[in-house]
């Protein structure tokens, strides 16, 4: 079988992998844990789920335009105003089949062969993906020791002619970092000096702990939608716990949405309007459901880095934002592939390797699930990893028997 180089280079997505391994142990009866999966265990908000259920009884499911319903970006166009302090028209606007396609799109539309897009590890396990299937070159920045946040000046360092865009991500998949407002100021101002594109993927960013505020990139320019080199990336899978609607948006000057138009209608058609009616909903509906799922994910992440902090040899820092940990298990083993399967295989427990966000030895952990699975999952992990802990322990009705890596 003849298959594309590029193809054959792009590798799977490992979440989705680790999932797929923790579903088939499931169904074997396994008592597994999934701390790997970035999904929240709320319900769908009864505004989405009502509007969704309008949009299908009037039997008229039919084609949008390939950029999004109107009444969808009118509710985008209210949600920019009260979120980003940003007027925008219906032009700037593309809605997708989610975040992660309006990144494909964006990257498709501005990247030419051969050139650079800048990364920042820890970074989402796509980026780098949908940077080589757009036949670009990832060029990672690594953060300042013993922190997750990135320098302005080595970004810098790794800044070449070749240099198309930068990814920024914050709060951080899969750190939790929030970056610091003069770290966003000096990114803005240098790429708008230099005609670069900043992407700013804002999925988290009302999910901010610890009374922290985070802030849109736009504060720190005074150029309009239409000249500035901030394009912006959002949607409601994560603040609405709506991952299966596949719904996310990017915001940017109407020529550059024009052409990821074009390219959308050429790959999908369009989104489905029934899916972007549900979107429309939790817009538009009582935004206190994203709130209480803040309130929960703050209370979860207080409970997963007390845990972490009595484990002895783990290095974990808090993230104040999203709903992932990543600390540092150097100290059981260097390599976090065989150490994410070893914790799967004799703890029932599925984890993230940290070398799939360019940070080897580390594990990424999602606590957007329930807190006593996530109490259950450490204490499994402890007795996995420590030494001293019994040879044999029952998880469920199955005795587990505790060897080294």
């Amino acid at each position: 079988m003849n298959i594309s180089k590029l193809a054959k280079s792009i590798a799977p997505s490992p979440t989705f992998a680790l999932n797929e391994e923790a579903r088939l142990l499931r169904e074997r009866g396994e008592p597994v844990i999934n701390m790997g999966i970035g999904e929240p265990k709320n319900k769908t908000p009864i505004a989405a789920i009502l509007n969704s259920a309008a949009k299908l009884s009037t039997g008229e499911i039919k084609y949008s335009p390939p950029d999004g319903l109107p009444s969808l970006k009118q509710a985008v166009i209210r949600y920019t105003e009260e979120n980003y302090n940003r007027t925008v028209e219906p032009e700037n606007i593309i809605i997708s089949a989610g975040a992660k396609q309006s990144l494909y799109n964006i990257l498709f539309s501005i990247i030419n062969p051969k050139d650079e897009v800048i990364i920042l590890a820890p970074y989402f396990v796509s980026y780098p993906e949908m940077i080589k299937m757009c036949n670009g070159f990832p060029v990672v920045s690594m953060p300042e020791t013993g922190t997750f946040y990135p320098s302005i000046r080595d970004i810098e360092k790794v800044t070449s002619s070749l240099t198309k865009a930068i990814i920024i991500n914050s709060p951080n998949n899969p750190s939790g970092a929030l970056y610091p407002e003069d770290f966003i100021a000096d990114i803005v101002d240098f790429c708008e000096r230099n005609q670069i594109y900043i992407i700013m993927d804002d999925i988290y960013h009302k999910l901010v702990y610890d009374n922290k505020k985070w802030k849109p990139a736009y504060q720190y320019t005074n150029k309009d939608i239409e000249s500035t080199m901030i394009i912006s990336v959002n949607g409601v899978a994560k603040l609405y716990g709506m991952t299966g609607f596949r719904i996310g948006w990017a915001i940017a000057n109407k020529k550059l949405v024009e052409v990821m138009g074009n390219v959308q209608s050429q790959i999908t058609s369009c989104t489905s309007t029934v899916l972007q009616a549900g979107a429309e909903g939790a817009l538009n509906g009582q935004q206190n459901v994203v709130e209480n799922l803040r309130l929960t994910l703050e209370n979860n992440r207080n409970i997963i880095y007390q845990e972490f902090k009595s484990f002895n040899g783990i290095k974990a820092i808090q993230p104040e934002g999203a709903f992932y940990i990543f600390p540092d298990f150097k100290a059981y083993s260097g390599n976090s592939i065989e150490l994410s399967q070893f914790l799967l295989r004799k703890a029932l427990v599925v984890t993230v390797p940290g070398k799939e966000f360019g940070l080897e030895g580390h594990l990424r952990l999602s606590f957007a699930g329930i807190a006593k699975d996530i109490t259950a999952a450490i204490e499994r992990i402890k007795w996995a990893l420590d030494p001293t802990s019994p040879d044999e322990i029952f998880i469920g009705d199955r005795k587990m028997v505790r060897d080294w890596l």
